[in-house]
């Protein structure tokens, strides 16, 4: 009886040591997106089959999200998000079905050009003050890009960005690619309000936020490292569009 008594809180004691690195395993922080270009004189097709394909075959962990981008290099197309899912999910997820494949190829692909972009991205908690899935039906999304070995360095900048969008109550989830091109930082600004919170006048400047929060002079040293560790940022307005997404 004590032999088994012992057994059972040794066995209770190792998942308990065990159960934060199986939560960290799982964490779902990944999202990966697709932009798409449709023909076009095929956008009225595209979207009724898109619409078809994302609610036949993408739920749970693969739930799509799908924008229009309305600003910016890849204004017409299509964004499309699928997530937040974790890498085990990714890797369990095997090739996707012969059914499932078809279906885009025969009834989406179709209707596009042969333009298009894929990536995943990482969700940063630390620098973000928004939750993962707290959504809203416009962003703007900002692309910033470290210069080689800056990348620390755009993390601090990010870091004092994060009290000032605190103090002005902006709601910003940051991103960091994985495996998709050069380096970057995605700042997806979420519009919980409108896009009515773009009017110069619907907040403080942002100099003047940003120095209250950070110290006096703090934006003259902001400028400049940006200037030294970024690259470049560039940015785009998407509107989520309910009627082509998941269900």
């Amino acid at each position: 009886m004590k032999e088994t008594i012992k057994k059972s809180l040794h066995s209770v004691w190792l998942l308990f040591m065990l159960a934060p690195a199986l939560s960290m395993a799982q964490t779902k922080n990944v999202v990966s997106t697709h932009r798409v270009f449709p023909k076009i004189d095929k956008v009225m097709e595209f979207e009724k089959a898109l619409a078809a394909h994302a609610q036949k075959y993408h739920k749970g962990d693969v739930h799509w999200r799908v924008f229009s981008i309305q600003s910016g290099p890849d204004a017409g197309g299509y964004h499309i998000t699928e997530g937040p899912k974790s890498w085990e999910s990714e890797d369990a997820r095997g090739d996707i079905s012969p059914e499932h494949q078809t279906d885009w190829n025969k009834s989406v692909a179709i209707y596009l050009t042969e333009r298009q972009s894929a990536g995943f991205y990482v969700y940063s908690d630390s620098l973000s003050t928004i939750a993962l899935g707290d959504f809203s039906d416009k962003i703007n999304i900002t692309h910033v890009f470290p210069k080689m070995g800056q990348s620390d360095n755009v993390v601090k900048i990010l870091k004092k960005l994060k009290k000032n969008w605190i103090a002005s109550g902006v709601t910003v989830a940051v991103y960091t690619s994985s495996s998709s091109g050069p380096s970057q930082f995605v700042l997806v600004t979420r519009y919980k309000q409108g896009l009515k919170e773009k009017s110069a006048d619907f907040r403080k400047p942002f100099k003047e936020t940003y120095e209250a929060v950070n110290g006096e002079g703090s934006y003259a040293q902001y400028m400049k490292d940006v200037a030294e560790f970024t690259n470049e940022a560039w940015s785009e307005l998407l509107i989520y569009q309910k009627d082509l997404s998941s269900k």
